[in-house]
């Protein structure tokens, strides 16, 4: 959970120098403007950031997706990023979920994959519970929230009277990197006095989306399972979530596939782009063959 967006990594990261032609647009849903990324393709999938994340992280597996005949359509999840005119209340998973597919249906796309990276990965869960009929696979891109408690080193933080995620110095904005990468990126001061200025301006808003998305600590172990073709990619080295939770993360969802990456963090959409489409499209490449098969 909680990937914010560090926007200087992600303009500067690997995914930025690719040469795809990610465009991005926007439209009316609600009461609000939604932004999203788009590039490709085909069969749509449906890519969903983080808790403080934006679009952008998933400009890497954006491209690798399209090139591999993928339609990947990445938004600023509603009051997140450049999607602005939210309520409070819509931080609330179901109406993000509500949010979304009326953006969907506004695309006039019937039918898609949808993965998700930490909280994204909560949201589409609550999709495919709602709307099943519309998808045709759930992925976790990165462990989701919802399945088990944070880790040591995000607790003992807390306990240290500090969140690690909404920083209000450069040291805890270090801190925060330190968590979510396992090689964290080298970050200019001017850009980390930018961000813990807005955590200090805005943290009243920060705490109070916090508060809503703790919540759903549990969500994924709630209510019944989803039925659909199912992938969890999940950093060994994950300092937000432990490892250990993709054990439960299957006794949750049964019959779910899991992959423990090695070398990778709770970024790894970022960090690892290239294993962690590999692995997806193999998984997509699998069951999509299969529906596709003739009946005997």
């Amino acid at each position: 959970m909680l990937c914010r967006l560090v926007g200087y990594a992600a303009v500067n990261s690997p995914a930025s120098a690719s040469g795809c032609a990610i465009t991005t647009r926007s439209a009316p849903i609600s009461n609000g403007m939604l932004s999203y990324n788009q590039v490709g393709n085909g069969q749509p999938i449906l890519l969903l950031h983080g808790l403080f994340a934006s679009k952008e992280q998933w400009n890497s597996m954006m491209c690798q997706l399209s090139k591999a005949g993928y339609r990947a359509i990445a938004p600023d999840l509603p009051g997140y990023g450049n999607s602005t005119g939210f309520a409070t209340k819509d931080y609330a998973l179901e109406n993000q979920v509500a949010l979304l597919h009326q953006l969907m249906n506004q695309l006039g796309i019937r039918s898609f994959d949808v993965a998700g990276s930490s909280m994204g990965g909560a949201i589409a869960t609550l999709y495919s519970q709602r709307y099943p009929e519309q998808l045709r696979s759930l992925a976790f891109i990165g462990s989701p929230l919802g399945v088990t408690d944070w880790a040591s080193s995000v607790r003992n933080s807390i306990f240290d009277g500090i969140n690690p995620f909404i920083p209000i110095t450069k040291e805890q904005f270090d801190l925060e990197i330190s968590l979510l990468f396992v090689t964290p990126p080298t970050i200019p001061d001017s850009v980390k006095t930018e961000k813990v200025n807005d955590y200090i301006t805005r943290n009243r808003h920060y705490q109070e989306i916090w508060d809503i998305v703790n919540l759903y600590d549990d969500v994924l172990c709630q209510g019944r399972s989803t039925q659909l073709p199912t992938l969890s990619i999940w950093g060994r080295e994950d300092k937000i979530y432990d490892i250990r939770g993709a054990d439960r993360l299957q006794g949750c969802i049964p019959g779910s596939q899991v992959i423990r990456l090695p070398k990778a963090g709770h970024l790894l959409l970022m960090e690892n782009s290239e294993e962690a489409t590999t692995d997806y499209l193999k998984f997509l490449n699998v069951f999509h063959s299969k529906n596709t098969l003739p009946m005997s």
